[in-house]
Order: C-alpha cells, then structure tokens, then sequence
C-alpha cells in the first residue's frame, strides 16, 4: 500500500500526507480517469465529521489503483490517495460496500489480547444496548443522556439534537428499532 509523499495523519488540504481514521468508501468513479488510477478509484469520505471537528481539511482522497505499468508504487509516493495494486484492488472490489466497509488506516496496528478486548467489546456492547433501549422507549431525556453536550452532527450542536428528538419523539407511535451487523475498532 502506497501513502503520501509525507506519511500520514493529515491535517490540512495539500500538505501531501494520507489521514488516519476510520472511513467508508464511495462508489467507484465511473468516469474515464488517467492511468495513473490504474483500474479504478473509490473516493473515501475524508474529510469525515471527527475530521472536520478537529480542523482538518482536504479532499480527494481516494482508494485507486497502479498506472498499467506499474505493479505497485513506493510506500510513499501519492499525494495523500491510498494506494493500492491494481490486482488487489480487483480483489477488494465485490466487497467494498458503498458506506458499509470500514476502511481502517493507521500508521501501526496493535492486536489486543483476547481477554482485553472481549471484556472492551462487553463494555460496548452493553453501552449500546442501553442507548437502544433507552431510545426504543422512547425516554427522549434518558435517550439523550448518552450523548455528551459536545455532541454535534450535520452542522447541528448538541441542544439543536435534543430540541429535534423531543419534536419526533412527542409524535411518533410505537417504534421498532434494531441493530445489525455492528463492527466494532479502537480509535
């Protein structure tokens, strides 16, 4: 995998170093590229909301291919882009789902021992399902407890969140609400 010319942990547009977090890929482009993208791109979502509330900006980072004839470029050669050989790419396709496949980057990776994560996954899972019940009952203020008053999300702060979930919740019925598939990674 090839990063940016300067490494990782992006912080503003143009400084030719590749993010880390946790992003979702977009479609593949379907408009004719240079060969430099070799057999296709997907856009990733950088900047993402953690992104853009710690000030980082940028665009343009995509998940692409090597030029035709290329197999693979140095570890740091793009301008922030993840790239990837033509072959794997090919090989990530059928299962890069259009905002459902993490992709991880980071600049190391640490295992946890099973015993650790299984008693953090726990945590998590417990912390999740009482946020689903809470909203299930639709309890808009117990609800509401598990966000932190810095809360934001589409351009709106925490108290703009609350006022929107009381106006729903006063009108809806019943609700069925359930989660699958959840994945889950320390950041």
């Amino acid at each position: 995998v090839t990063v940016g010319k300067n490494g990782v942990d992006k912080k503003s547009e143009g400084d030719k170093r590749t993010p880390i977090g946790v992003y979702f890929a977009k479609p593949k482009l379907t408009q004719p590229l240079a060969d430099m993208y070799g057999d296709g791109a997907y856009p990733l979502n950088y900047p993402n909301e953690w992104d853009t509330q710690h000030n980082r900006s940028g665009s343009g980072i995509w998940l692409h291919g090597t030029p035709s004839d290329t197999y693979s470029r140095p570890p740091r050669a793009s301008d922030g882009c993840v790239v990837l050989t033509n072959e794997d790419l090919k090989t990530l396709a059928p299962i890069l789902q259009t905002g459902k496949t993490p992709v991880i980057i980071t600049s190391h990776l640490k295992w946890s021992s099973t015993n650790q994560s299984d008693a953090e996954k726990q945590s998590l899972q417990a912390a999740i399902d009482a946020w689903l019940n809470d909203w299930k009952s639709q309890n808009t203020n117990q609800y509401l407890s598990h966000y932190s008053h810095a809360f934001s999300t589409d351009g709106i702060n925490y108290q703009q969140w609350a006022d929107h979930k009381f106006r729903v919740q006063a009108n809806k019925p019943k609700v069925d609400i359930s989660l699958s598939n959840i994945s889950m990674f320390a950041y």
